[in-house]
């Protein structure tokens, strides 16, 4: 099965495709944009991308990239993130003065990297593409942050291992396809919609989904792009079964100015 990513192999996307999918063959794309892109175009079948972090929060550009290209969420996965700082053998943490990684690893390393104001962090692409420069162009006194496997991959030594900030760091993934399908197990459906700008109109949908009984589990404002200083909602819907999600939908479509399904699904837990 072809899987679109983000990165490369060693990546925590790729991490993610091989125990989500066996014999899997990747499509390495550079960007969130390529990979969206991607499964539009059908290339692939499947995509799995990052939607958020549970230190550094949501990555707010992939739902509207989900939403620009009418993709659809099939599934969700949550994967523990232990971030290893690693390069080439023979160095010590003394001999780094560089440290390159996606942003968002940056970010969930920056305590660690505060009690050694000398190294300079470097954003990149991908946290497997930083172990693989490295390793490729003998890059001595650079680290990157990347996993396990990336290490083990590139033949890079570990010198400080576990350095995010918060050691229960999970991030959520989700699981894409250009056209839905229907799961009679779904639980949980996230959607994106617009409220008026009447007083109280955000709380009257929050509370006949309360009334519902559907678990709001996340909401999030999005910006419009088109629309400079106005906002969508992303929220996570989470119910018993299909039926009480379909009369949520009828009950709430009159409150709201636009609604859309970017997906239903089953639920994954840590």
């Amino acid at each position: 099965m072809k899987v679109a990513i983000q990165g490369i192999q060693g990546s925590y996307h790729h991490q993610v495709a091989t125990q989500l999918y066996k014999n899997v063959e990747l499509l390495e794309c550079s960007s969130f944009d390529q990979l969206a892109l991607a499964v539009a175009n059908h290339e692939v079948k499947t995509g799995i991308m990052a939607i958020g972090n549970s230190i550094a929060g949501s990555i707010l550009p992939n739902y509207s990239l989900i939403k620009d290209y009418d993709l659809k969420i099939i599934g969700e996965y949550y994967l523990n993130i232990q971030h290893q700082l690693m390069a080439l053998h023979g160095q010590e943490i003394k001999d780094i003065i560089e440290v390159q990684s996606h942003p968002m690893a940056l970010l969930q390393c920056k305590p660690f990297f505060s009690k050694h104001p000398n190294i300079k962090l470097v954003e990149t692409d991908d946290t497997a593409a930083a172990a693989l420069r490295i390793s490729e162009e003998n890059k001595r006194g650079v680290a990157a942050i990347a996993s396990k496997n990336a290490a083990q991959l590139y033949d890079l030594k570990i010198i400080n291992d576990d350095i995010q900030e918060v050691k229960n760091n999970a991030t959520r993934f989700v699981v894409l396809e250009a056209r839905g399908r229907m799961n009679n197990e779904a639980n949980k459906a996230t959607i994106n919609f617009t409220a008026s700008h009447e007083p109280g109109s955000l709380a009257k949908i929050l509370t006949k989904l309360g009334e519902l009984r559907i678990n709001v589990s996340k909401i999030q404002s999005v910006p419009i792009i088109e629309k400079p200083f106005l906002f969508s909602f992303v929220a996570d819907l989470e119910f018993k079964n299909l039926q009480q999600f379909e009369e949520a939908q009828l009950e709430i479509g009159i409150l709201v100015e636009s609604i859309k399904i970017l997906g239903i699904y089953k639920s994954h837990t840590l």
